[in-house]
């Protein structure tokens, strides 16, 4: 049976993740979705999703204090090609640096930085929290069935800004482009909550859950 793990580092409340994935995996029939910080886990699971809430720094930290819990993900990701969901700061931490408060390696799959949000309109605030409509920038199997003017659920002042336009998937407008969804290979990453984006996040999670790159 399929296993899906979302890493749990202490970096946020992984329980509405948890029901969101447990609901779309019962509905599609992918197996099992186990929350776990064991290294072990990681290296069984077909499929990985790691979230993250709050800065940059702390969370990379966080990740690293966990004894070879990055190393599992990162063999599991760039050596087995396991399909992974970066969700916010998960996702975020997929680029070269993350530039909040301090620079901070990530972990270079994607080329990029992390950089503060500056709207051009400086009456939007920052942090960008809220709904806002996705464009679609290309097309991928996660996206299957998304379109351009659904609705996602975003709660960042720092967003990726990645050197490759072909590996940013989707953005969205805030007085100036902002990425929503990045990937490359087996790897994909959200800067919204699909866990709290209604109807687009749950088709997202249940597109990712039956993806067989």
């Amino acid at each position: 049976m399929s296993l899906t793990v979302l890493v749990d580092y202490d970096s946020g409340n992984l329980h509405s993740a948890e029901k969101a994935f447990q609901r779309m995996a019962l509905e599609t029939g992918a197996g099992t979705v186990l929350v776990s910080s064991r290294p072990e886990d990681v290296a069984r699971a077909d499929r990985i999703v790691l979230p993250g809430d709050g800065a940059f720094p702390s969370c990379r930290r966080a990740l690293g204090s966990y004894g070879g819990l990055f190393e599992a993900i990162e063999e599991a990701v760039t050596v087995k090609a396991r399909p992974f969901l970066g969700i916010c700061v998960g996702m975020q931490m997929m680029a070269t640096w993350g530039r909040e408060y301090e620079n901070t390696q990530g972990f270079g799959w994607i080329p990029g930085e992390v950089v503060k949000i500056t709207p051009q309109d400086k009456a939007l605030k920052v942090p960008h929290m809220g709904w806002n409509d996705l464009v679609i920038d290309h097309d991928h199997p996660v996206l299957a069935g998304l379109q351009t003017g659904d609705h996602a659920y975003f709660v960042h002042s720092y967003h990726f800004k990645v050197t490759h336009p072909a590996q940013r998937l989707a953005h969205v407008d805030y007085a100036g482009d902002v990425t929503a969804i990045i990937g490359r290979d087996t790897m994909v990453g959200t800067q919204f909550h699909p866990e709290k984006s209604q109807a687009t996040g749950l088709h997202l999670i249940a597109n990712f859950l039956s993806w067989k790159p």
